[in-house]
């Protein structure tokens, strides 16, 4: 007995094909929206790929336009199916790819969750790359006449004023690092010179952070030079005075942006997902149009249904064909490696 059969006359037929149309050409949409955010994901991950070490994983965002792109041509081929469902002639050449049809969507579905998950399993891949990655921007920021790191500083200053950032976890990374190149330092002068000394490793460090991390808003004009000497400026009090540079790291900054793009997307798989079911009511048409007693009077009453058979016997059968398709092999294999008379 079928599960879940359902009579259908003309009216509901038409009706049930016009609304199946509409979803599927709805989902091309979503698919066309999957596949730019994986291109502008991809985009974003380019542009901060120095910054990276240019270690980013680009998988979700492959799969991300993987899946747009198949969204777009797996329902509009079912928006096809549908549209030429009513007239007996054009639906003769669309029956045998139904079953197939169907199949392949049960697979999207399945390609569908596993991207939707990554979006939310490598947001942990993307923080760990983010925190080596400034570690070495910062170290290289000087380096501005080295092959290969010409333009880390002109990229670390966007970015942390876009981002309103400064350092890697905080201001403080830049007092860590020698951030200006040795070429603009004034070798002669003394105060210069005793800070080379000073260091162990030769490095001219500095409680100072580059002007990308002062903050515009600030009443005060920016103070990013000797920022926990108090008595070098007027009235000021590093460790009880809101400093006007941004004080949050970049790699809070940037996560926070890659994380809310990876959780978007994943969430709008998710709905996806939940919404795609629909396509299972192409089931219906399909039986609906198979069953009509006289295909050439589409006036006729027909019955439709979800699966052929109950749950319980679709799936026992399903199992015994997939046992079948197993054992093929393994006899294939024994007849082969049987001895010659």
């Amino acid at each position: 007995m079928p599960f879940m059969p359902v009579k259908f006359n003309l009216q509901k037929r038409v009706k049930l094909a016009q609304g199946l149309w509409m979803l599927y050409w709805l989902s091309v949409v979503v698919g066309i929206v999957i596949f730019s955010l994986g291109i502008y994901f991809k985009v974003e991950l380019r542009k901060r790929s120095e910054m990276m070490d240019n270690n980013e994983s680009h998988l979700v965002p492959n799969l991300l336009i993987l899946v747009g792109l198949l969204a777009c041509g797996v329902n509009g081929f079912g928006g096809k199916v549908c549209h030429d469902s009513l007239d007996p002639m054009k639906y003769a050449k669309w029956k045998p790819m139904l079953r197939p049809y169907l199949l392949s969507c049960c697979a999207f579905n399945a390609l569908l969750l596993l991207t939707a998950l990554l979006c939310f399993l490598m947001q942990f891949s993307v923080y760990l790359t983010l925190a080596e990655g400034l570690k070495n921007s910062i170290k290289f920021y000087k380096d501005t006449d080295t092959p290969g790191r010409c333009f880390m500083k002109r990229t670390l200053d966007m970015t942390q004023i876009e981002f309103r950032c400064c350092g890697n976890n905080n201001y403080r990374d830049w007092f860590e690092v020698q951030w200006i190149s040795n070429r603009y330092l004034d070798m002669s002068n003394n105060e210069v010179k005793d800070r080379l000394l000073s260091n162990i490793e030769g490095k001219f460090l500095m409680d100072s952070v580059p002007f990308s991390c002062c903050n515009p808003g600030s009443p005060r004009p920016c103070i990013q030079h000797h920022l926990t000497n108090n008595s070098a400026h007027y009235d000021y009090d590093h460790r009880i005075e809101e400093l006007n540079i941004w004080t949050r790291g970049c790699r809070e900054a940037l996560f926070s942006y890659y994380s809310s793009i990876m959780s978007s997307m994943g969430v709008l798989q998710q709905l996806f997902i939940i919404f795609y079911p629909f396509n299972h009511f192409s089931q219906y048409l399909s039986t609906a149009l198979e069953t009509m007693a006289d295909p050439e009077n589409p006036e006729c009453e027909s019955e439709g249904w979800l699966l052929e058979k109950g749950v319980k016997e679709t799936l026992v059968e399903q199992f015994s064909k997939l046992k079948t398709l197993v054992k093929k092999p393994s006899q294939v294999q024994e007849g082969g490696d049987a001895p010659e008379a």
